[in-house]
């Protein structure tokens, strides 16, 4: 019989949507003739259920982030809105680009199509920056330890950076209320 393996509010590693997440609902699934549940899943709010083996504690996250963040990269998706012939200003025309934070090529970013039109060079830009992230986060984890391992060594423009990589770090890890999370727009 299945046993929960994540407590309501425990924070947890989405792999195949490469996000933090907090356990909202434990929802059992029963079946007719058993006195425990058969599956249990997780209800994160992120618009579906979730399996234990989807989900990584916290703390089972390795201390460099390599094991979250490694398989960013850049995909290129067929153009369905545009035949090529109409998008030969595009860098790439006919495709555009998707980045997957996943080793089965799903979860990550995409653009609407509207706005990969109006200015896909700053979409080929964005998609480069997110994919690109991880090596950026290494490197600003690499610049707080090198300032915090040697304080009275380091020049206070490299201390004044550590700082403020450090801040942007924190603001990565922590996961925002429910009421300030989200900004809904209504269309009128």
């Amino acid at each position: 019989m299945a046993k929960t393996v994540f407590q309501r509010n425990q924070k947890v590693w989405v792999d195949s949507v490469g996000a933090w997440a907090t356990i909202e609902r434990i929802v059992p699934i029963w079946a007719k003739g058993f006195d425990e549940p058969v599956r249990v899943t997780y209800d994160v709010g992120l618009g579906r259920e979730f399996q234990a083996h989807e989900l990584k504690p916290e703390d089972r996250i390795d201390d460099e982030g390599g094991g979250v963040v490694a398989n960013w990269r850049i995909l290129r998706a067929r153009n369905k809105w545009q035949q090529e012939s109409d998008c030969l200003h595009h860098p790439y025309p006919g495709t555009y680009p998707v980045v997957v934070t996943d080793s089965n090529d799903w979860g990550g970013w995409r653009t609407p199509g509207a706005e990969y039109d109006r200015d896909p060079r700053k979409m080929e830009f964005q998609a480069r920056l997110i994919a690109a992230a991880p090596q950026l986060h290494a490197l600003a984890r690499q610049l707080v330890e090198l300032a915090s391992d040697h304080p009275e060594d380091a020049p206070p423009a490299l201390v004044a950076l550590a700082q403020r990589a450090a801040a942007i770090e924190r603001a990565l890890y922590e996961v925002p209320a429910a009421e300030g999370a989200v900004s809904i727009v209504e269309a009128g």
